[in-house]
């Protein structure tokens, strides 16, 4: 149970580090071009935003490590894509995003997905 808590931690991170970089991005604006690539790359290493969502990534790469000492990688890497259900969730909630029918459907099929994989452990 405690390798699932910290896979479930180190998804709920990534996430945040996700949400971190959107919100960063909201504020440089589009990268529309590649010839505004280069500044617009430049400011986003400068912000605070993305600053924190790097570090967070760094900090779950060691999680993850933790995880691979303790956990199947067939077991552990299928379960991140829970990241992709909880980035549905966070991006309707805080950046007011349209969610259609048929993401909500395709989120479902990933939680059965992810239920059946964590069974194949018991």
């Amino acid at each position: 149970m405690k390798d699932f808590l910290l896979l479930f931690f180190n998804v709920l991170l990534t996430v945040m580090g996700q949400i971190l970089f959107k919100h960063g991005m909201n504020m440089i604006g589009r990268i529309s071009s590649v010839r505004g690539a280069v500044e617009k790359l430049a400011q986003a290493f400068m912000n605070p935003y993305i600053l924190s969502g790097i570090a967070i990534y760094g900090f779950t790469t060691l999680v993850w490590l933790v995880i691979l000492s303790r956990v199947k990688l067939s077991i552990a890497y299928p379960m991140l894509s829970s990241g992709y259900v909880l980035s549905i969730l966070f991006s309707w909630m805080l950046f007011k995003e349209s969610i259609p029918k048929v993401r909500i459907i395709g989120a479902v099929i990933i939680c059965i997905g992810v239920y059946l994989v964590a069974q194949g452990e018991s």
